[in-house]
């Protein structure tokens, strides 16, 4: 099949979270099935820089929106995996990030900018480009960013354009939806009658995630948990309805992780290497973090966290118990930023605590590695999460998860007890619900396992050798294509 993988960030080309991380893997385990896939990516100044074999295919003009727009063809660095980038210096060729300013604001032409990128996926998806050669079967949208592509192409098709490609929409976190004043839809020559309730109407706005949800051909969520829990009122963030009246078009597949990235025998990151069947370079691995993180060297069960430092991500409850945690003897190793307040109080928590924890705030990849790699066990208590990769990685290094029940948590990590020892299927340890008490409570169970070395051993083993690759899940994807 030919298949349209249209993403707004892609590793290693552009990243600010897990998107990029799909979208840097899954379409190269797709071609590894024999499919002719290509990328379609806005051309950031990251992505014009990273793409190799770079060269301009077509102008595309005039558009609704803009004067021209250039199509720039290029492969990954990393698999040649073929990309299409939309290369418009007035939209993309700026200093700040995809999707906010240096300050951190959002873009004040953000619709603009996606509405370009989701018009361009559509014009390539019904064969009324310059690339008429390559018209793809499948159009794969991914989040609000290309959201509007499926409502185009339904009505492109609707407007007698040449048969247009089925489009499939992946949602990786519902909470970001792409609303903006309804004035949008005429500008984004969007015809009227498409604003409604039966449309990409959402609460007296224009929404490029409803758009998605709506006309495209099929949905699929990022973990089977998260595609129930998103159609109820506790995670639907308002469009539940809608979802649940798409129940039967909607996949929950678990994502991958790039198991050759993350592999702790061959991580460039870490001094030393190891695997699940020769543990002892994870300890020199462990000296090493707690010596860059000025944390005493000592056998401290010792606690990891690389994580976006936010409510939702759970964060607020281990600073709430973190000073009892160190009373008890063990040690915090956290990467992160985000919300001010949580910043603040890890640093207290360091200063007061300086041989105990250890924190540093920003992004470092590769200290995220060591962390995941050296710590003894990570820490990802999320409210909710639609997959989460942390805890996979967590598991690929022998570091085994505390995670909620929620989402991709749910569907990744198998809680360890008495039954789960047993039959080999205990990988981690896992919350019922996110309050501070339940944390505090799974922490303490999981370090009592860490003092018997031999069941410890089962846990890592068992997490270490579980499947984690794209394989599986690339072959559901094909099977949802498929179907259309």
């Amino acid at each position: 099949m030919r298949i349209l993988f249209v993403t707004s960030e892609a590793y290693p080309l552009v990243k600010t979270g897990g998107l990029a991380d799909v979208s840097g893997s899954l379409p190269a385990a797709l071609r590894d099935l024999g499919h002719d896939v290509r990328i379609l990516i806005p051309g950031y100044p990251a992505v014009l820089e990273k793409l190799e074999n770079k060269q301009p295919v077509a102008d595309i003009s005039p558009l609704p929106f803009v004067h021209s727009v250039c199509l720039v063809s290029g492969e990954m660095p990393d698999n040649g995996v073929p990309v299409l980038a939309v290369e418009c210096p007035s939209l993309y060729q700026r200093d700040g990030g995809p999707y906010l300013d240096t300050s951190g604001r959002d873009w004040e032409d953000n619709p603009v900018r996606f509405g370009v990128f989701s018009y361009v996926a559509a014009l390539l998806s019904c064969g009324s480009s310059p690339l008429q050669d390559w018209v793809p079967d499948i159009v794969h949208c991914n989040d609000w960013q290309s959201g509007l592509t499926p409502a185009y192409v339904h009505y492109m098709s609707a407007s007698g354009f040449h048969k247009c490609a089925k489009s499939v929409l992946s949602i990786h976190n519902l909470i970001f939806q792409g609303n903006f004043p309804a004035d949008w839809v005429a500008r984004l020559w969007l015809p009227a009658e498409s604003y409604q309730m039966h449309g990409l109407e959402y609460y007296g706005q224009l929404s490029f995630l409803k758009a998605g949800i709506f006309y495209s051909d099929t949905i699929t969520t990022v973990s089977p948990t998260y595609a129930r829990e998103i159609q109820t009122e506790e995670f639907g963030f308002g469009m539940q309805g809608l979802l649940t009246s798409r129940q039967h078009d909607i996949h929950g597949i678990l994502n991958g992780i790039d198991m050759h990235e993350w592999n702790p025998a061959r991580d460039p990151h870490l001094i030393e290497h190891y695997d699940a069947e020769h543990l002892d370079g994870k300890k020199a691995v462990k000296r090493a973090l707690q010596e860059r993180m000025n944390l005493a060297q000592d056998d401290s069960p010792l606690l990891g966290v690389v994580s976006r430092l936010t409510p939702q991500k759970g964060l607020d409850m281990l600073l709430d118990i973190g000073k009892t945690l160190i009373q008890q003897g063990n040690q915090l190793a956290i990467l992160g930023s985000g919300d001010a307040a949580l910043e603040a109080g890890f640093r207290q928590l360091a200063e007061q605590y300086p041989l105990q924890a250890g924190v540093v705030i920003g992004y470092n990849e590769a200290l995220s590695h060591q962390i995941m790699a050296g710590a003894d066990m990570f820490i990802m208590p999320s409210r909710f999460e639609p997959c989460g990769l942390n805890q996979m990685y967590g598991l690929r290094y022998g570091t085994p998860p505390v995670v909620t029940h929620t989402g991709g948590l749910a569907d990744s990590v198998h809680d360890s007890n008495s039954i789960s020892l047993t039959d080999g299927s205990a990988t981690g340890f896992v919350m019922k619900a996110p309050a501070p008490h339940e944390l505090l409570a799974t922490i303490q169970r999981a370090v009592a396992y860490y003092k018997q070395p031999d069941t410890w051993h089962k846990i890592l083993q068992h997490g270490m050798h579980q499947d984690l690759s794209w394989g599986k899940s690339a072959q559901e994807y094909v099977r949802v294509y498929e179907s259309l």
